[in-house]
């Protein structure tokens, strides 16, 4: 069966754990994932759960979070380190499905360029479930994707003052 292209993006919680929700389902079924996590370096429970899945490799190519101020050359770097594992990976195609988590915050910010990233979806193996999430996804690589699916912030805790909680939302 060939793999697809899953696209998770929007301004609601939930696209990094959806992917994680895959990654866990295709695990139970016998396949390889890897996952790639763009922009993050901080730890999150999601790396403690995952070490325990044989199955799965992640790895992060984020330092801290510079959301909020401009992204530094060691950024720009950590991301497209993490880029050029990803064409390997692929190229290898030893993984039955691959995760770019907040591959879309990276082009965003201009750590990895798109049409880069259009030009690795293309080349994806027949057999390989792709999965691209974060914000602001390109509108060319939606159209592109076989399934994309936009997370709705209707109403979030957060505006109410509760902090992120271990566990919970890392």
């Amino acid at each position: 069966m060939s793999g697809l292209i899953q696209v998770y993006t929007g301004n609601g919680k939930g696209k990094t754990t959806a992917a994680l929700g895959l990654a866990l389902r295709a695990a139970g079924a016998g396949k390889k994932i890897y996952i790639a996590q763009f922009v993050k370096g901080m730890y999150y429970s999601e790396l403690s759960s995952v070490k325990q899945i044989s199955a799965i490799e992640i790895h992060q190519f984020g330092l801290d979070c510079f959301i909020e101020k401009e992204p530094t050359q060691n950024d720009i770097d950590a991301a497209q380190k993490g880029f050029s594992e990803v064409k390997t990976i692929m190229a290898a195609n030893k993984h039955q499905v691959l995760i770019l988590d907040e591959i879309f915050i990276a082009i965003f910010f201009k750590l990895i360029d798109k049409e880069e990233v259009i030009k690795l979806i293309k080349q994806k193996p027949n057999e390989m479930e792709l999965v691209l999430t974060g914000r602001y996804a390109p509108t060319e690589i939606c159209d592109i994707a076989d399934l994309v699916t936009e997370m709705v912030e209707i109403e979030h805790y957060y505006k109410k003052g509760i902090q992120a909680r271990k566990g919970i939302e890392f």
